[in-house]
């Protein structure tokens, strides 16, 4: 197949226009009404050095990156969500470069980042295993990944069961290839990182409790 239909056929792969605009203004909802803009913060404070985050979704983030960051590479697939980003990137506090890739063949050199910042993201990828790889592959030994996902309800087995079913059946065909019952820590030792540090925490913290609302913030290492 000739390139130029290559990259089109893999725009298409993640082109998501109407989850897109839902995305842009949930997120920004979440951060002010259901304490993720908190989360977000302690997610980033005290990066230092060339980070890379993979699905940049809007750019969220990139405010509250501290300033002993010296560079954010921001890889984002999405076109719509891509635009918003690049935006967003203009009003940073530290450079972000926003650039169109995926999490499967990060656009980034072997151990040329000093931390990788993944942040509800994991939940869509359609090959984590191969993803973690790539963050392994770009990280510099010792450096460090830092995660903030929704997945599985642990301790609770009937809520697990039904994301489960909405795995199987209509959540991820609604809402951009989410998935609501995989297991971000659990996956992140499987791909060898070390030293993984996290914290359960159920957004909202009142409210109601929805599929998506078991979340996991921490940080690992590779070897």
């Amino acid at each position: 197949m000739p390139a130029r239909d290559t990259e089109r056929a893999r725009e298409r792969a993640v082109r998501h226009p109407l989850f897109a605009r839902f995305y842009e203004r949930q997120s920004e909802a979440a951060d002010v009404r259901m304490g993720v803009r908190a989360h977000r913060e302690e997610l980033l404070s005290g990066l230092t050095g060339r980070v890379i985050e993979i699905g940049a979704g809007n750019g969220l983030n990139f405010a509250r990156y501290p300033p002993g960051v010296s560079e954010v590479i921001a890889v984002e697939p999405e076109p719509r969500l891509r635009g918003a980003a690049t935006a967003a990137a203009g009003k940073a506090p530290v450079p972000v470069h926003v650039v169109d890739g995926t999490a499967q063949a990060l656009p980034a050199a072997d151990a040329s980042c000093d931390a990788a910042v993944c942040s509800l993201v994991m939940c869509s990828l359609p090959d984590v295993p191969l993803a973690l790889d790539e963050v392994r592959r770009v990280l510099r030994p010792g450096g460090e990944l830092r995660f903030y996902e929704h997945g599985r309800a642990e301790d609770r087995p009937g809520m697990l069961r039904f994301q489960r079913v909405l795995d199987a059946t209509v959540w991820p065909l609604l809402l951009g290839g989410c998935h609501t019952s995989r297991d971000p820590v659990g996956l992140i030792k499987e791909a060898g990182f070390t030293d993984v540090s996290f914290r359960r925490l159920v957004v909202p913290q009142d409210g109601p409790v929805l599929p998506s609302s078991f979340h996991v913030l921490g940080s690992a290492r590779r070897p």
